[in-house]
């Protein structure tokens, strides 16, 4: 393999800089050229490439999102944009190609290698943590702690004036954000997707924390929650409580940006390396994980199609750690 490819895909996360970074070099260091594709898969349709040598990534490991943008891409879902993204693979002499993203980013890229076999190795950026076949996702780390920084600051304003806030983190299909802050940040009570939280549980919640003099709480809720996100939820207890002062924060997409954690930067860069040495290897179709600080590889099937489980003792301890 003399020259691969490496773009970044679906919505940015701290730390796919450091990781295109370790793919570049890895690169160079076994002698391939490495050409970056801006924009995801858009920019392969297009053939919007860019050689990249060693001083192209310098300066990046602590920075934010990615140098060569992302995109979301329609076009690619079809099979006509399938073919004009290979005729432009082809055309650039492009052998194998690292793909840096998450769900759809690893959706495409399988079925790319399905139609027209050309060797994929996938990193896990995406600050949700929900890919099976790795304990932790590029970004997730930061995004944790960027979320906790907010939810610290909102507890204090919430002690202060005796009021309840629902805080609403990421998380459209998974409250791996939503647990760790709940836990971290002392919250009483959260909502996620994976777990059956009702409103009325949160009613009496409250009810029961006023009885023991308890006058601020915390709630977070992760966006994909069943019982429609903060604001609805707040609406519901609002109207059974309507004694209570009850505040909604929507985080939103301060979580994407930021400079990476250590933890992060580390992570991206060993998945980085990972990636071309698997291509080296012959791995084909597969995403670089690490499980127990182990490096593995897993079909890219599997991490779209298995679902990655929340720990129960995450949830009891939110529980308990609450009275």
């Amino acid at each position: 393999m003399k020259r691969i490819g490496v773009f970044t895909s679906g919505g940015d996360a701290p730390g796919m800089n450091a990781c295109l970074r370790a793919v570049v070099r890895t690169a160079i260091y076994h002698g391939i050229e490495v050409y970056g594709i801006r924009r995801g898969y858009s920019g392969m349709i297009h053939g919007d490439f860019c050689k990249l040598e060693s001083h192209s990534v310098s300066n990046l490991v602590q920075k934010g999102g990615t140098f060569l943008k992302s995109a979301r891409s329609p076009e690619f879902m079809t099979k006509e944009g399938r073919q004009k993204a290979y005729e432009q693979i082809q055309s650039a002499g492009i052998e194998g190609l690292v793909a840096i993203g998450g769900n759809g980013t690893f959706t495409g890229a399988t079925k790319f290698y399905d139609e027209f076999g050309i060797p994929t190795v996938g990193a896990p950026g995406t600050i949700d943590n929900d890919l099976f076949g790795t304990d932790y996702t590029i970004g997730y780390d930061t995004a944790v702690n960027t979320a906790l920084d907010s939810i610290d600051k909102i507890r204090d304003t919430a002690d202060s004036h005796d009021r309840v806030f629902f805080i609403e983190v990421m998380g459209r299909d998974s409250g791996y954000i939503a647990v760790p802050c709940a836990i971290g940040g002392g919250a009483e009570i959260a909502m996620i997707p994976e777990a059956t939280v009702t409103v009325e549980s949160i009613i009496d919640k409250i009810k029961i924390d006023w009885l023991h003099a308890k006058t601020s709480s915390i709630v977070i809720i992760a966006e994909g929650e069943v019982e429609g996100g903060s604001t609805k939820v707040a609406a519901k207890v609002r109207e059974a409580l309507p004694d209570m002062d009850a505040r909604v924060t929507i985080l939103g997409h301060v979580q994407r940006g930021g400079a990476p954690t250590a933890f992060d930067r580390l992570l991206a860069s060993r998945l980085g390396i990972a990636c071309v040495k698997g291509l080296l290897e012959g791995q084909k179709d597969v995403m670089a994980g690490t499980i127990n600080s182990k490096l593995v590889y897993t079909p890219l099937i599997d991490t779209i199609a298995k679902k990655k489980e929340i720990s129960p003792e995450y949830t009891r301890m939110i529980e308990i750690l609450s009275i």
